[in-house]
């Protein structure tokens, strides 16, 4: 049986070492990417198998580059690892087209067991999703949030300025003011220190 190609898609260095590593032996990385436009044209180029993406990078999100690679790949499975545990992104997962959604957190088996559940056509969601681990109260407020919204709220949060959140999501510097103004009247929020915190507590940004 042939091993799986797998190419791995993160804006963080530190993650793709971890899962290139944790691939050796049973599959075969066969590229990398630290956004979600090198990605698509890495998919486009190489046919992987898999591929094994955040959700949350710079110039088009997981959401985004997942429905591109079903049209220029329609064969290679998506599978989602992220750090968010919230229905909210499963859901969004699930209508972009991707096959599977693993925490970062998860076992380090339950990655393999993700790539055989899609390589035989099934979908593979982490259990942790389905238990009830997340908070009734706020996280209502982060459901509300688009997919663009949640992206801005999360560069917000570790500091960056309307200029650059225009530069990390290829939008006008208006656009990424408008996106802030939204996001603090759908919360209920009137600072950025509001803004960081909620972004703590409901896992948008570690």
């Amino acid at each position: 049986m042939e091993r799986p190609r797998v190419l791995l898609a993160d804006d963080h260095v530190l993650v793709l070492e971890g899962l290139s590593k944790l691939l050796q032996g049973d599959m075969d990385l066969v590229g990398t990417a630290s956004s979600g436009t090198e990605a698509v044209e890495k998919v486009a180029q190489l046919q992987p198998d898999v591929v094994l993406m955040d959700i949350s990078m710079p110039g088009l999100n997981g959401f985004d580059a997942a429905k591109q690679m079903k049209n220029c790949a329609p064969r290679t499975k998506v599978i989602a690892v992220t750090m968010h545990r919230s229905t909210a992104y499963l859901r969004e997962s699930l209508r972009a087209g991707m096959s599977g959604f693993v925490l970062k957190q998860s076992a380090a088996s339950e990655l393999a067991e993700a790539v055989n559940a899609v390589l035989r056509d099934e979908r593979y969601v982490t259990p942790l999703v389905t238990q009830p681990t997340e908070p009734q109260g706020p996280n209502e407020g982060e459901r509300a949030l688009t997919v663009r919204q949640r992206e801005v709220l999360r560069l917000i949060a570790q500091g960056r300025i309307a200029k650059e959140i225009a530069t990390a999501l290829n939008i006008s510097v208006r656009t990424a003011e408008f996106h802030r103004v939204s996001i603090m009247q759908r919360l209920g929020l009137r600072t950025t220190a509001e803004l960081t915190r909620f972004a703590l507590e409901n896992g948008i940004v570690e």
